[in-house]
């Protein structure tokens, strides 16, 4: 079995520094409110962004390796959270965005389906608490744009 390691420090208020064994810093933070100075993403964010960027992970290579002419990929999710305290995640929905032409779409579901019931160790961390639903849409690549408002908490 393998062990990960994280370090948080306070830096000021609830603004906080993390760094795990990739050795990389991230800064998280909070609303004013509660002592923070908004200077970094909020933990549940981060949550989203690493269910994201795992599912992305996976699927990637996978099309890679099957050859899939795919010229670019996004990663939309929306989390839904519960009003009353702790303000977990209820249910989280994932929409993957494949950008390129002659995309097979059974290639793209097969490389979804590996990830979310195979590899993806987020997701399967999260899906015992929290409803993951999936969809997916291919677009010709001129529609390539980012996406800055990908990462919404309902």
């Amino acid at each position: 079995m393998a062990t990960k390691r994280a370090f948080v420090k306070q830096l000021q208020g609830i603004t906080l520094a993390a760094k795990s064994d990739s050795n990389h810093w991230v800064i998280m933070d909070g609303p004013a409110a509660f002592g923070g100075s908004e200077a970094g993403s909020r933990p549940k964010e981060l949550l989203l962004m690493a269910l994201g960027g795992c599912t992305a992970s996976d699927v990637i290579p996978i099309l890679k390796k099957k050859r899939v002419p795919l010229e670019g990929f996004e990663v939309n999710l929306t989390g839904n959270v519960r009003e009353e305290h702790p303000q977990v995640f209820t249910d989280i929905h994932v929409e993957y965005v494949f950008y390129g032409k002659n995309i097979n779409p059974a290639e793209v579901e097969r490389a979804i389906e590996l990830s979310t019931t195979k590899y993806c160790a987020i997701s399967a961390m999260i899906r015992a608490t929290v409803t993951i639903t999936h969809s997916y849409r291919i677009e010709h690549p001129e529609k390539i744009q980012v996406n800055q408002g990908a990462v919404l908490i309902g």
